[in-house]
């Protein structure tokens, strides 16, 4: 190993805390970024600490960024693993066509096409 424990807490101490970013530890350590992040895993389990929230850089000011929590995740969190197989399969499939420029309403003998522009789907 190339740094004690004590010297990777510290490393991911200073990462959480917001001096440095993962990349810029990374450099400054000659370090693989995944190997930061271990170190902040290491560093958070060992104080308790929750994981950090996301950061972004506006100029030389750090300014966090909250992460909204989604109310319409509750319906997923009480779906089998089959039925977030089929939600995720069905969200792929109507990505895809509106891509192609076109929806879906309806099923079955009674499904309709419905283009989303004015132009020709073929």
């Amino acid at each position: 190993m190339k740094y004690t424990k004590e010297q990777r807490l510290d490393i991911a101490k200073r990462v959480y805390d917001g001096e440095l970013t993962v990349e810029e530890a990374a450099v400054k350590y000659d370090l693989n970024p995944s190997s930061v992040k271990g170190y902040l895993r290491l560093y958070r389990a060992e104080t308790g600490l929750p994981p950090r929230t996301r950061t972004k850089k506006a100029g030389k000011v750090t300014q966090s960024i909250e992460i909204p929590k989604d109310s319409s995740l509750k319906e997923y969190e009480s779906m089998s693993k089959e039925e977030l197989i089929d939600a995720l399969v069905m969200a792929r499939i109507n990505e895809a066509r509106l891509k192609k420029g076109y929806s879906v309403k309806g099923s079955g003998v009674k499904k309709e096409y419905l283009p989303i522009g004015n132009e020709n789907i073929k």
